[in-house]
């Protein structure tokens, strides 16, 4: 198979030749500025969500779901609000608005329903294991999963036929790792789709925790800030394999028992049977 060597490019080209891309999740940012207004309350949280009647109804489907596993029955925004804190809240909002508007690409370029479901499981595996090692990334871990392969859809969107011709070097190759799929990136393309990802999030402005878990997913023994929410969503992705096997990864710079990690799995799929359909109803 020839290879296309395409070294012209830059992410800038990508990001920037899209208007789409370029305009920010506007809902969140609304309520980024109300959480951070002193003058504001979550009454006035609420309300900007209540504005918007299909995420209202969405997200309340999401927070009776065994997402969080409430026993009794949470009927309003506010409410969910008070339960689960704004931050959180910031978080599945993102991540509801973004699977929305990267759901559209052509089923014979990438299925769309099978990339949101292993993003899913990620996310949900993900904050598992922060939740056994001390909810030390309660607030960012959920949509760091969510968004770490975001990337490909960049790449998909915007360059369709260089992703294709990554997709079929891996398909061609005898169990391909994420090291694979980087360096077919970087000679096809000329950068891989962490590095897209990440610029992608820092255009938005988005916290500087989501771009460097993305940026930092292909350094495994970084040392950098961020360096552990990165190595428990790179762990986390392993594992959303729907075919992999504990023999199948190394869990590298996290020490998790396999019994726990077994569990949190197990806990993880329970959750997703349930939720997908929320974050994704295609």
């Amino acid at each position: 198979m020839s290879i296309n060597l395409q070294h012209n490019l830059a992410i800038s080209d990508l990001l920037n030749g899209d208007s789409a891309l370029a305009s920010t999740p506007n809902i969140y940012f609304k309520l980024q500025e109300t959480v951070d207004d002193p003058t504001k309350s979550l009454i006035d949280a609420a309300f900007i969500i209540q504005n918007d009647t299909a995420l209202s109804i969405k997200l309340l489907k999401i927070v009776n779901s065994a997402f969080f596993g409430f026993p009794s029955k949470i009927s309003s925004i506010d409410r969910a609000i008070n339960l689960i804190g704004t931050k959180e809240l910031q978080s599945i909002v993102l991540s509801t608005v973004v699977i929305d508007s990267f759901s559209d690409l052509p089923s014979d370029l990438i299925s769309m329903h099978d990339f949101w479901a292993r993003s899913l499981r990620c996310a949900l595996i993900a904050k598992g294991i922060d939740n056994l090692l001390g909810k030390e990334f309660s607030e960012s871990i959920f949509i760091c999963g969510i968004l770490h392969n975001i990337g490909q859809l960049i790449f998909f969107r915007r360059i369709p036929e260089l992703a294709t011709e990554v997709n079929l070097l891996l398909n061609a190759k005898e169990d391909p790792t994420d090291l694979d799929e980087i360096n077919f990136e970087e000679i096809i393309i000329g950068f891989d789709h962490y590095q897209t990802g990440a610029a992608l999030t820092k255009l938005w402005k988005l916290p500087d925790i989501i771009s460097k878990s993305i940026q930092l997913h292909a350094f495994p023994d970084s040392t950098e800030t961020f360096h552990k929410i990165a190595s428990i969503i790179r762990l986390a992705d392993s594992y959303s394999k729907m075919d992999l096997t504990f023999s199948d990864t190394e869990i590298s710079h996290i020490d998790i028992p396999l019994d726990d990690m077994a569990n949190i799995i197990d806990q993880a799929h329970q959750e997703f049977e349930e939720v997908f359909k929320f974050f994704y109803p295609n």
